[in-house]
């Protein structure tokens, strides 16, 4: 380096600089969908929970300086899915309480609704849990398990974490049908995963219905209820999914995500429009 030069920024790893989010004044935040948490043209609905939630608890820490919310639950109805590009989050305080707060957050792309949610805002629990019934995962994945970023030309998802497959639950990817049920593995790239790493992960798995049938296809959420349960231990998130109905066009889908020490941190339900052929 020449005398003078500065040393170049550093660059963010892809989670944490996808969910930045900048206040503009009235309980107003500005955030970037940037190209890499994408499905296809669209922005992964994973990370727009996550920076709804993130401009939720600014506006909470603003509002009680020295606060430091974390978050217990969001609920979320996705009006429109966003593209590539800015966006704004505008909010509003609902309950500040010493238990629990409560905060609407509402997403806009040029001038038009995208999302809304209300996130509730408190601590989490560091204690160990009296009582669990959890899925029985392997903690790290198995040497079998695929790896969509071994793929030629990754894609997707891939390139923004570290994501795997377990390899007998992915019927749909060998042409085959099984019950709806998928499990997996997934870890920020460069950083340890957090709480609101966490709540992406809730929605991070392809759609368990494809198994039931039909052609790989774009699934949208049209309501997602994730309950946070607990901070992250370091190392890999394990996932599940499961439908309980597929119908007419809609099918549900629950996904329990448990951290490397066994602790349940992320349970996400959601509505969504069955990609299958009717």
């Amino acid at each position: 380096m020449h005398p003078g030069t500065s040393a170049p920024a550093p660059v963010a790893p892809p989670f944490t600089g996808a969910i930045g989010v900048e206040p503009l004044g009235d309980g107003r935040y500005a955030a970037e969908l940037g190209p890499v948490w994408t499905v296809g043209p669209k922005a992964h609905g994973g990370i727009l929970l996550v920076l709804l939630a993130k401009a939720g608890l600014a506006r909470l820490a603003a509002d009680v300086p020295g606060s430091d919310p974390e978050p217990l639950a969001i609920a979320s109805d996705f009006l429109r899915a966003p593209d590539q590009g800015p966006v704004e989050i505008a909010t509003e305080v609902l309950k500040l309480g010493a238990t629990t707060s409560i905060v609407s957050a509402r997403m806009f792309q040029g001038g038009k609704p995208m999302l809304a949610a209300t996130l509730t805002a408190g601590r989490l629990p560091d204690d160990e849990p009296r009582w669990t019934d959890l899925p029985d995962l392997p903690v790290e994945p198995p040497a079998d398990a695929f790896d969509p970023g071994s793929r030629r030309d990754p894609t997707g998802l891939s390139s923004a974490c570290e994501v795997r497959f377990d390899t007998p639950t992915i019927a749909f990817m060998r042409g085959e049908q099984a019950p709806p049920v998928l499990r997996g593995w997934a870890r920020p790239f460069g950083e340890p995963a957090d709480v609101l790493f966490a709540l992406l992960a809730g929605d991070l798995l392809p759609p368990a219905v494809l198994n039931v049938g039909g052609k790989l296809g774009w699934a949208p959420t049209v309501q997602l209820t994730a309950l946070l349960r607990g901070h992250p231990a370091p190392g890999w998130l394990r996932l599940e999914s499961r439908v309980a109905t597929v119908g007419g066009p809609w099918f549900d889908e629950d996904v329990t995500v448990i951290d490397s020490a066994g602790r349940l941190v992320c349970q996400a339900r959601q509505l969504a429009l069955s990609p299958l052929d009717r």
